[in-house]
This record gives C-alpha cells, sequence and structure tokens, in this order.
C-alpha cells in the first residue's frame, strides 16, 4: 500500500515566504556589533569624540559599538583601513580636519582618496584655534603682529606641532594674506610646541582652546585672536582673527563621521538620524564643549560639500606654504 506523505502547508507556505522575501537587513539595523575606527591613540580629542558617540549609540541600540584604534601618519593610516572596510553600515570612522582635507595635499600617495571612498554621514563637532605670543611680543592684536612682521621680516618665530599640521597652515595663511616673512620652527607635537613657546623659543604659536586657557589665565601667553568666524563663548573678550587684521579669515578644525563608500541609503539615514539624536543630548554638548567645540551635525549632502570646499581651502594653503611631511 502506498502512503502519500502530505506537507505541512504552513510551514511550506513560511518557508517559501523567507526564500521569496527580499534579503536587507537593514529593517533592524543594527542587528549586530559595530566597528568605529579611530585613527588616532587613545587619549586625544579624536578619540574622545568617538568613544563618547560610540557610547552613546551602544546606550540607544542595545548593540555594542566598539572603538578600534588604528594610529599613524596624521590619522592617514586610520583612514586607509577604515577605507578598505565593508559598507554596510557595520564601519564607521571619524575623520577630521588633518587626515581629510590637509592629507591630500600634503601626501604624494595617500592610500585613499577622501571623497571617492566614502560616505560622508555628518559633521560632529567643529572648534576654533586660538593664536597666542609670548608677553615679551609688543603686539596686541594682528594687526599689530602683522605692523612688526612687516618692519622686520623673518625676525619674528613661530612654531607648530609640525610641518602641515592645521596649526602651521592656519599661520601660513596668515603670513600669506598679510604678505609679510615669519620663521617656522616645527615641533614633534604639541606639547613641545608650547613648552617652546612658554620658554621663549617662538614668540608665536597657533594652540588648541584647552591647553591654552590656564596659560592665558595665569600670564604666561597673551591671546591675539580666535580663528573662527565668530567670538567664542568661553573666551568672549578674545576678538577673532578676522576683527583685528584680516577680514574674512576663518579656520575651524573639524570632526566628522564616516563610513566607507556604498553605504545603503535606509542604513544611512538610520545611522545619520540617531547621531544627530545623541549629539543633541545635553552631556554630549557638555563633553564637546570641554573639548573647545560645538556638536555641529548637518546632512550627509551638506557635509559632503563641506568636505570638498574644505580640500579646495587647505590644499591651496599646503602649495603655498610649501610644507612636506616630517
Amino acid at each position: 500500500m502506498m502512503h502519500i506523505v502530505r506537507p505541512h502547508w504552513a510551514a511550506l507556505a513560511f518557508a517559501c515566504a523567507v526564500i521569496s522575501a527580499p534579503v536587507h537587513g537593514q529593517a533592524t539595523y543594527p542587528s549586530k556589533p559595530v566597528r568605529w575606527v579611530i585613527p588616532f591613540p587613545p587619549g586625544g580629542g579624536t578619540d574622545v569624540i568617538s568613544r563618547t558617540l560610540a557610547q552613546k549609540l551602544t546606550e540607544l541600540w542595545g548593540q555594542q559599538v566598539i572603538a578600534d584604534n588604528r594610529p599613524g601618519s596624521g590619522g592617514t593610516i586610520g583612514l586607509a583601513a577604515a577605507a578598505k572596510l565593508p559598507a554596510d553600515g557595520y564601519n564607521i570612522v571619524l575623520g577630521q580636519l588633518a587626515n581629510v582635507a590637509i592629507a591630500p595635499a600634503l601626501y604624494p600617495k595617500l592610500p585613499y582618496d577622501a571623497v571617492r571612498d566614502f560616505t560622508p554621514v555628518t559633521l560632529a563637532l567643529t572648534s576654533p584655534l586660538i593664536l597666542v605670543v609670548h608677553p615679551s611680543v609688543p603686539a596686541k592684536n594682528v594687526k599689530e603682529l602683522i605692523a612688526l612682521a612687516r618692519a622686520k621680516p623673518d625676525a619674528i618665530t613661530f612654531g607648530s606641532p609640525g610641518n602641515g599640521t592645521t596649526g602651521h597652515l592656519a599661520t601660513e595663511i596668515i603670513k600669506g594674506t598679510g604678505k609679510v616673512r615669519m620663521v617656522h620652527i616645527p615641533y614633534k607635537g604639541a606639547v613641545p610646541a608650547f613648552t617652546g613657546l612658554l620658554g621663549g623659543e617662538i614668540a608665536v604659536y597657533m594652540s588648541s582652546i584647552q591647553p591654552a586657557l590656564p596659560m592665558l589665565k595665569a600670564g604666561r601667553v597673551r591671546a591675539l585672536g580666535v580663528t573662527s568666524a565668530k567670538r567664542i563663548a568661553t573666551l568672549p573678550e578674545i576678538p577673532t582673527i578676522a576683527e583685528t587684521g584680516l577680514p574674512g579669515y576663518e579656520v575651524t578644525n573639524w570632526y566628522g563621521v564616516m563610513a566607507p563608500a556604498g553605504v545603503p541609503k535606509d542604513v544611512l539615514g538610520k545611522l545619520h538620524a540617531d547621531l544627530v539624536k545623541v549629539m543633541k543630548q545635553p552631556d554630549v554638548q557638555q563633553r564637546f564643549a570641554a573639548e573647545g567645540g560645538d556638536a555641529t551635525p548637518n546632512t550627509p549632502e551638506q557635509f559632503a560639500v563641506f568636505i570638498r570646499n574644505e580640500i579646495a581651502k587647505w590644499g591651496k594653503a599646503v602649495r603655498e606654504s610649501g610644507a612636506k611631511v616630517d
């Protein structure tokens, strides 16, 4: 006698539905841990910003966002590593002015294209620099510094954390715009450069805000101006460089979230929306303020335009300065 095996129609229908359903996985993004590449060592500004946002996303998603420090070569090693990772939304990186906008002009053979190889997600933080001088310098503002430099070409020295750094090029823009000659003294990092200023080895230094604050309060250095378009809340008495000698001058250090090129649009939308959400949280804004900056989220499209403009601006600064990699 022949036995006919009848299918379990409910199970068969479910199996067919699973087979025919589109395999996107984006509806539940993220459904597994996310890697956050940090192109600098632990402890610096890039690391602090990255870990702050990574922790907030972990809390929001219920999925671990894992910090992955890949330091070296001014942040280019980490960015190059991130460019090669899968473009599935599970790999993101914090780019910044140095390795996104300055590096393309500074390094002759950069292992990535800052525009082609990445999907911009959002700008995260912007922070100005501050131009400070040794107390022995008689100039009280940028206009007076320019006049002093014109009267004594090559007599004034300015320091930086190294050739091609933001501080170096921000000062080179002052030189070029003001049509003056000052001698550049590169140091191996921000701490030795500031120490050189305090010791009188150099006369002028373009500093990040945070390290300059205690020295300003102690009277060990004098501020001539901040590099932002507007005065900053933490130092409202310090004018902008544009106000006091160079109209239109603006230099802003920045950090932005990026992903390997080709991230699906729905994943990009989810990632962007959640990053904006956490950046609006008061404790995140306070943490960013402690780094001397402001949370400044924008759209992926706006960030893409911003990156292109910054590459053009800083490429010109690098060429005019003659800066080369140490």
